[in-house]
């Protein structure tokens, strides 16, 4: 016997967590901003991130 095939698919939310659309999008704007920071401060400072957080 054979059953017949659903004709609607259902709307999930997408999940905030774990590997999605959603994170990586979230990811990468964390990442942009960070390394904008870090011109920024080396910028300000006239000192390399590594000298401006004393490990050179």
């Amino acid at each position: 016997m054979t059953q017949p095939q659903p004709s609607v698919t259902p709307k999930l939310s997408e999940p905030k967590f774990g590997f999605n659309e959603y994170a990586e999008r979230l990811n990468g704007r964390a990442a942009m901003i960070g390394f904008a920071l870090a011109l920024a401060i080396e910028y300000v400072t006239g000192q390399g991130l590594l000298q401006w957080l004393g490990l050179n």
